[in-house]
């Protein structure tokens, strides 16, 4: 089995790649690759899309890599093969984002990405730090994960869906956040899974093992 972590530019991905390859290791889930590659991506058994920065610097950055979208399409929308993913990857899933500008997303789930806006004025945005996950829907990559459980975010602006039942758990800071989200073989993170310790590996394990 091979698992692609997609490398366009946007962020360091040696945290994430390490968290993988340990996971994959553990449990004997094949290969960790990080590549640019769009034919490497097309025979990838479950892509990783990690992100930092901004919502349409990171696009561009994506769209920019000449035939490395349309790889990731064919993978995971044609191909039907999971899908993670992680912070802003998670964002980009959206119908549009409305981060400096209004930028499109791959519109694979229906939602736009909002700037968050806490009710108590005393909480800072950036959202940084751990939170406690609270769980909206059951999903096999939260096989073991339960309400309370820690994870590890860093954002500004949270992914809003448009339907309730692509909302598997959020954290509440002045107000829900979206932390997860998912429909299909497809699924998302806004926390960093790498970052966030034992659950964080958790979720890792049960997305590699994860067969939709």
């Amino acid at each position: 089995m091979l698992t692609v972590i997609v490398d366009y530019e946007s962020g360091n991905l040696h945290s994430a790649q390490k968290a993988f390859e340990r996971v994959a290791r553990e449990q004997g889930a094949g290969e960790v690759l990080v590549t640019s590659d769009p034919d490497t991506v097309r025979r990838a058994d479950r892509v990783v899309l990690p992100g930092d920065g901004a919502f349409p610097a990171c696009r561009r950055e994506l769209f920019d890599h000449r035939g490395l979208f349309e790889a990731i399409e064919e993978v995971v929308v044609t191909g039907a093969r999971p899908f993670l993913g992680i912070c802003i990857g998670m964002q980009m899933m959206a119908t549009r984002g409305l981060e400096y500008s209004e930028t499109p997303g791959f519109d694979w789930i229906g939602g736009e990405v909002v700037h968050i806006d806490p009710a108590d004025g005393a909480l800072k945005v950036p959202h940084m730090g751990w939170n406690d996950l609270v769980i909206d829907r059951g999903h096999p990559v939260l096989d073991g994960i339960a309400t309370g459980d820690h994870a590890y975010f860093v954002h500004s602006y949270q992914f809003r869906v448009a339907d309730p039942a692509h909302l598997l758990a959020h954290v509440d800071y002045g107000g829900p956040v979206t932390a997860i989200v998912g429909r299909g073989t497809m699924v998302g993170t806004q926390f960093h899974p790498e970052k966030s310790q034992a659950t964080g590996l958790r979720l890792i394990a049960n997305f590699l093992a994860w067969a939709p």
